[in-house]
């Protein structure tokens, strides 16, 4: 199992939890901090020491109490300390509750398990250590049906022309006049907001600009 880990949580009653359950695990060298700043620290002197962290558990959310930090929050804390240990395993444990965010930390961060806090965050997080110790990523069973969907989700040539002319910055009360222009149907704009509301919902989606990106991303648009 793992020699060394850190954990980034503010909430003392958590980062506790956390710490026992890690100890259940026969885990039992373990730092934490209640600060990113603090935690990118304690990974920076864990190199320098030649003691590197195995794996770093991290929150998304840290309130801000006032103090001044150079990280915000934990995807913040992430890059920062991939830059610094690029084969540093990562688990998220938030209650993040977007499966659009959760597959952007897959997809974008190369996160390697998330843990969504929960009745099931116990046995979850013990899963999810076991498969990460093993080299496998973990992701959880409510989102994995959404990162499915993501592979599988068919866009027709009309959601190609309504998301294109979204990227070019076209208003989407103009977007009518180009479907008439191309003979494509429906044209009303209550019919193309209805359709860019169900591509958002099957995908997880919650903004035009999450589409957009994942669009360009895959060479859709």
């Amino acid at each position: 199992m793992f020699n060394q880990v850190l954990i980034a949580e503010d909430q003392q009653s958590t980062n506790f939890w956390v710490q026992q359950t890690l100890k259940d695990m026969e885990i039992t060298n373990v730092k934490y901090a209640y600060y990113c700043d603090d935690a990118l620290l304690r990974l920076k002197n864990g190199m320098r020491d030649g003691t590197p962290y195995d794996l770093l558990i991290t929150d998304l959310s840290f309130v801000d109490d006032g103090r001044e930090q150079k990280l915000s929050d934990g995807a913040e804390l992430i890059r920062a300390a991939r830059d610094q240990q690029p084969d540093l395993k990562v688990l998220v444990f938030s209650a993040e509750p977007s499966a659009a965010v959760v597959n952007g930390l897959f997809q974008e961060l190369a996160i390697d398990g998330y843990v969504h806090k929960g009745r099931t965050d116990t046995l979850d997080l013990k899963t999810a250590l076991e498969s990460i110790h093993r080299g496998r990523k973990y992701i959880p069973a409510a989102f994995l049906q959404t990162v499915r969907n993501k592979n599988v989700f068919k866009f027709s040539n009309y959601d190609i022309a309504i998301i294109g002319q979204l990227a070019r910055g076209t208003f989407q009360k103009k977007i009518p006049d180009y479907l008439e222009e191309k003979g494509m149907k429906p044209t009303s704009l209550s019919s193309i907001e209805k359709r860019l509301n169900q591509i958002k919902e099957s995908l997880g989606f919650t903004k035009n600009e999450q589409l957009i990106a994942y669009c360009k991303d895959r060479k859709i648009i």
